[in-house]
């Protein structure tokens, strides 16, 4: 999901942030939450690496799919 908000750009992953530790260390400058990734702005990051992280977050299984 995506929700732009007043001070960050907040992602929320399904799958968790967990599986995406790998594209999280090449992301650039964000935080975390549980499932939420918050952005201040697009180019603080790197706009493959997130493309990647959507991408994978999208075809992954959820761990709530039983």
């Amino acid at each position: 999901g995506f929700s732009p908000r007043k001070q960050n750009l907040t992602l929320y992953f399904m799958v968790g942030l967990e599986h995406l530790a790998p594209w999280l260390e090449r992301l650039g400058k964000h935080k975390t939450g549980n499932s939420c990734l918050y952005i201040k702005k697009l180019s603080d990051v790197n706009m493959d690496t997130l493309a990647d992280m959507i991408r994978e977050g999208y075809t992954a299984k959820s761990p709530y799919e039983h």
